[in-house]
């Protein structure tokens, strides 16, 4: 029963049924109800075409399994394609995937049980310090069941919603998933959405929970909460502790009964997926690729269907975790390919390699990825402008993910603007940047893309179109043609307990969301849906639920497009002159509050002139705060020892109108921190 949601019996109407559900129905159907997932399990629930298996616990410790050990070499022609599993573990951050991970490489042998391993597959520094998966990561192992030994092609997925996209890439080279549940917290908006990535995919799914060992384990009751939300029956539930092994082994051995071998044929003209690359100076870009038919050897002459380059195979293996090279690999194996790729700009992620002398339609590409917030990155001097921008390029190798366009500004000099999936993501970037490259870098807020409509036929042919994206508000449209504001939204999944509700709502209230759903999924806990704007969502939404629920909700999002708005622009100025580095957007409902809230910063950091410095922030011209920053006092009447009044009064006023004139005539320097300070959220 583990092969969840496969449809194993062709012949099967209730099958065919199934089969016929397009993911745009399926998409529209989702928004609705979390009962989709009752009527996904009862279809593949009819006796005829499913797999029963039973989901006991192992008394395994984690050490590698006798039958298992090997000599650490894979050869791949020793495993014909009914023998091939290829599996991604899918999970909510900090559940526990790259514990797993671990303790399958321990159990097959890949690595040795004799010292302790954490994070095996997490190669990066950031990932160890965060205890976070941002990169998907492939391993090949090899598993002895029933005196057979099998090839499990291993993907560590992250977890983080940012990183969706990675979890999408990984799960084409799959056809099945373990899904990994925490314990103690149980189904989190995360789980949901990579079980729904997984179910678009038709991928046979594993449900397993996972720290059964710890003391607050609630085991039995996210079982219910399973069984409750995706109707899966709870002798289908694996219960697994990572951390110690124990569960691992018939967990493992469920892979092999309940995921399908890959459907491809050997002997077809060769075709392969690239999934992933990653850029190595010496070799070029080494390619991750799913092979889908026929077979791809070392020396073999390949080209690239979309971008029509021609190669030679230079390299040709596995990872094992770490690359072994085989010389071949055949359809159903998952690898790493070498063939002197030396433009990372020709290696796209979604392409497909063929034979040269036997090109092959194109297989199915991915969606391309879509940034979701947008920041400003400079180097903090302007003398480094030239080491940032190779550290930048050399980021972007591995990260196809990022866009990136230049950008300039009057205070801070030449940078870039950079588009993320998401806030982690252009946190974990700039970290890397720093760690792996020394770079000294400044971020501004990030900010979402605003799309304005313009009117006039003049300035429809000068932007190139009604529609005009704003990624830097300083590069706005003038007011004056723009007819309408637009700016994305999101569905937002908020699961939290029930003593929470009055808090969420009042939340998704002060954030603008409209609210779509609000369901229970157990006793104790509840799920709300609702449309949100991008905007309030990118700077401290995550960080106001965590607080508001005392760290016990958990939150997802979707693009969901754009949608008309009441925005407006507002302008700050300094004694009447404007400075477009600090001009914002905001929904009118909030640009009071928002106007205040910066000149009041401004205030505080604007250092005092000669004459008093008047800072407003307005929108369409009216002024809606206004705060001023008072002149330095020089004493004049300091030499006035005694004397008629009239003298004092005579320095007095000599002294305002010099402070008017120097007010007319005087430049407003703001200094480079103030400036910081603003544009960071600082």
């Amino acid at each position: 029963m583990g092969s969840l949601f496969r449809l194993v019996c062709s012949a099967c109407p209730v099958c065919s049924l199934r089969s016929r559900i397009t993911q745009s129905s399926y998409a529209a159907y989702k928004l609705t109800s979390v009962h989709l997932y009752s009527r996904a399990y009862a279809w593949s629930r009819v006796p005829s075409c499913t797999i029963s298996t039973s989901a006991t616990l192992s008394d395994q410790d984690g050490v590698t399994s006798p039958e298992n050990q090997h000599d650490g070499v894979i050869d791949p022609n020793e495993f014909p394609i009914e023998r091939i599993r290829n599996f991604s573990i899918i999970a909510h951050v900090d559940h526990g995937k790259s514990t797993l991970a671990d303790r399958l490489l321990e159990l097959t042998g890949a690595i040795s049980d004799k010292v302790k391993n954490e994070q095996v597959l997490d190669k990066l520094q950031v990932e160890r310090e965060r205890g976070i998966t941002v990169k998907a990561q492939t391993a090949s192992l090899v598993h002895t069941y029933r005196g057979e030994r099998y090839l499990l092609n291993l993907i560590d997925t992250p977890g983080h919603v940012d990183f969706n996209y990675e979890v999408a890439r990984s799960l084409s080279a799959c056809q099945g998933v373990i899904l990994l549940i925490d314990a103690n917290h149980g189904i989190q908006a995360q789980t949901m959405a990579n079980f729904y990535l997984a179910f678009e995919a038709d991928l046979a799914i594993l449900p397993a929970i996972n720290k059964i060992d710890l003391k607050v384990a609630r085991t039995e009751l996210v079982a219910e909460q399973i069984e409750h939300v995706f109707d899966i029956p709870n002798k289908n539930i694996y219960r697994i502790s990572a951390k110690n092994g124990t569960g691992v082994l018939a967990l493992l051995d469920a892979v092999i009964e309940n995921i399908p071998a890959p459907a491809y044929q050997v002997q077809a003209p060769f075709q392969a997926l690239m999934f992933d690359f990653w850029f190595d100076h010496f070799k070029g870009a080494v390619a991750n690729i799913a092979v889908k038919a026929g077979s791809v050897r070392k020396g073999d002459k390949i080209m690239t269907i979309h971008s029509k380059k021609k190669y030679e195979v230079q390299d040709v293996g596995i990872l094992n975790p770490d690359h072994q090279s085989t010389g071949v690999l055949f359809a159903g194996q998952v690898g790493y390919l070498v063939a002197s790729i030396k433009n990372p700009k020709d290696a796209l992620v979604g392409d497909t390699f063929c034979h040269v002398d036997n090109v092959t339609e194109p297989l199915l590409s991915f969606k391309e990825a879509k940034p979701m917030v947008f920041a400003g990155v400079f180097p903090l001097e302007s003398s480094e402008f030239n080491n940032l921008k190779k550290a930048i390029d050399k980021m972007l190798l591995n990260d196809s993910s990022i866009q990136v366009s230049l950008d300039s500004s009057a205070v801070l000099g030449q940078g870039w603007r950079l588009g993320f999936l998401g806030l982690l993501h252009m946190e974990v970037f700039s970290q890397r940047l720093e760690q792996e490259f020394d770079a000294n870098i400044l971020i501004t807020t990030p900010n979402v893309p605003y799309k304005v409509k313009i009117h006039g036929a003049k300035n429809i042919k000068f932007y190139k179109g009604e529609m005009v994206t704003v990624l830097n508000t300083a590069q706005m449209p003038n007011l004056d043609i723009i007819s309408e504001f637009h700016e994305p939204y999101v569905l937002g999944t908020i699961i939290t307990p029930d003593e929470y509700i009055g808090h969420i709502m009042s939340m998704l209230m002060d954030c603008r969301a409209e609210q779509i759903e609000q369901s229970m999924i157990d006793n104790t806990r509840v799920m709300f849906k609702a449309m949100i704007p991008l905007n309030e969502v990118v700077v401290d939404f995550f960080d106001d639920l965590k607080s508001a629920t005392s760290g016990y909700a958990s939150f997802d999002y979707e693009d969901q497009g754009f949608r008309q708005s009441d925005l407006v622009k507002i302008d700050i100025c300094l004694n009447g002159k404007d400075v477009d580095e600090m001009s914002q957007i905001s929904h009118v409902s909030k640009a009071v509050s928002k106007s205040k809230s910066i000149v009041a910063k401004l205030k505080e950091s604007l250092p005092r002139q000669l004459f008093e410095i008047a800072v407003q922030a307005k929108v369409r011209g009216k002024v809606l705060a206004r705060e001023n920053v008072k002149a330095f006092r020089k004493d004049v009447t300091a030499k006035c020892y005694g004397g008629d009044i009239s003298r004092k009064n005579k320095l007095l006023k000599a002294q305002a109108e010099g402070k008017k004139k120097l007010r007319r005539i005087g430049n407003i320097d703001v200094p480079k921190e103030t400036f910081i300070k603003i544009i960071t959220n600082k």
